[in-house]
């Protein structure tokens, strides 16, 4: 039976790649391709190798109950894992599981596979939001919008130019979360990194433990330089700051005062109160999955610091914590990849705000036409000075520059918002990303 708030914090693919089962497919992964790597560098008989990866490749058959019961007695479920493996493949061949290897070893390898499996889920979930976030780009390239500054009303842009920010934050989190898988490396080192157990052969089986893997080797252990978890924390914590930045958006625009847009999805968004609301729970959920990360993210870097050959208890929170880091980022990304691919735009809306708040861009206008006679700072000051005047006296802006001699007000106010290189910026936008994704501009 599902938690009761899984369908919000456990969305998407992350969620059951972070699960047991997929601890222990990893675990089993790391075994198995130890024990292949061991027979490549003439450590154990290939036959021995290829029973402990047949017994790996079969889990139903393991005495997994036995590894669950004794995972905490050993502080962590390597040890009762390797006694399944070596009594399921027999004397013969139980030379070859774990061989050279500590716990740490088996672990941490596990663990980058288990996140490198999430970070695909999470990647599928980006790549959704960001082609919605490219396509409201195009179709609003030139859709002008209210730009707004510390949550107050600044000067028009486009909701092109606004989707293409979100885009450019998707994009950028994408990249930064490859760049981190592509270097994620194996871990073996043997008991306190020294490979003593390995016959001479260990930094060659470290090598093919990492081919066989897909990983990258390293010309030591890190068993207690933590950079490749902090990596994953900083790349995840990033993109956790980008979707909540961008589901924040949503969730200020579909203000009932603003309603520039509304979320789409039937029966989503009720109030058990208020039968009028229509929440945008999609962005909504979206926050409230992104907000979880920061505090994991320092969690894992609180981690770093660890003692001599292995820690004591830094090292065994890291692996709750990573899981839940990856189960809240993948859920926030898939949250909002649904609320951007069926986002309701209301371009007369916008259009109709920014014509009800033309008082910023007339303040700015202004403060360019008196600058060649006062000098910037000064025409800068007298702009404010004309707005404070009509707060003062509950007047229309536009009555208040009307009185000055020195301006017209008419030619301040002609032609429509002055959005300066925000097509061209969208454009740019898009054009790296149709060149990254090879589709069209």
């Amino acid at each position: 039976m599902s938690g009761l708030f899984d369908g919000t914090f456990a969305r998407g693919g992350a969620a059951a790649a972070v699960s047991d089962a997929a601890w222990l497919d990893a675990l089993l992964d790391v075994e198995a391709a130890l024990a292949r790597a061991a027979a490549r560098t003439g450590l154990v008989p290939t036959t021995a190798a290829d029973a402990v990866t047949a017994a790996c490749a079969e889990p139903a058959g393991l005495d997994l109950a036995r590894v669950f019961a004794r995972a905490a007695d050993a502080g962590n479920p390597v040890p009762p894992l390797v006694r399944v493996l070596q009594d399921a493949v027999g004397p013969d061949a139980a030379r070859a599981v774990h061989v050279g290897a500590t716990s740490q070893d088996v672990l941490d390898t596990a663990m980058l596979l288990v996140a490198r499996r999430a970070m695909a889920a999470i990647d599928r979930d980006l790549a959704v939001a960001a082609e919605a976030a490219a396509g409201l780009a195009r179709t609003h390239r030139d859709d002008v919008v209210m730009g707004r500054t510390l949550m107050q009303q600044a000067l028009p842009t486009t909701f092109g130019l606004k989707a293409a920010g979100w885009l450019a934050g998707l994009e950028g989190a994408r990249a930064r979360l490859v760049a981190v898988d592509d270097a994620l490396p194996v871990q073996y080192g043997g008991a306190v990194g020294t490979l003593a157990a390995s016959d001479g052969s260990g930094t060659d089986l470290r090598a093919a433990l990492a081919a066989e893997l897909g990983l990258t080797t390293t010309p030591l252990a890190w068993h207690t330089v933590r950079l490749p978890v902090a990596d994953l924390a900083g790349a995840l914590g990033a993109a956790a700051g980008v979707l909540s930045t961008v589901a924040l958006d949503v969730v200020l625009m579909a203000q009932t005062e603003v309603g520039e847009v509304a979320e789409g999805g039937e029966g989503r968004g009720g109030s058990s109160a208020m039968p009028h609301k229509r929440n945008p729970v999609a962005a909504i959920s979206a926050r409230a999955c992104a907000r979880r990360a920061p505090g994991l993210v320092a969690t894992l870097f609180a981690a770093m610091e660890q003692e001599h050959e292995r820690s004591a208890g830094a090292w065994h929170s890291e692996w709750p914590t990573l899981g839940d880091l990856l189960t809240s980022v993948g859920s926030a990304a898939a949250w909002l990849a649904e609320c951007l691919s069926d986002l309701r735009v209301d371009v007369d809306r916008m259009a109709a705000n920014v014509a009800a708040a033309r008082d910023p861009e007339l303040a700015g206008a202004l403060a360019d036409a008196l600058t060649p006679a006062l000098g910037r700072g000064a025409a800068h000051d007298a702009a404010a000075e004309a707005v404070r005047e009509a707060q003062r006296s509950g007047r229309p802006l536009t009555d208040v520059v009307a009185e000055r001699s020195d301006v017209d007000v008419t030619a301040l106010l002609g032609g429509g918002p002055d959005v300066g290189e925000a097509a061209e910026q969208v454009d740019a936008v898009l054009a790296a990303y149709d060149a990254r994704t090879g589709g069209a501009a």
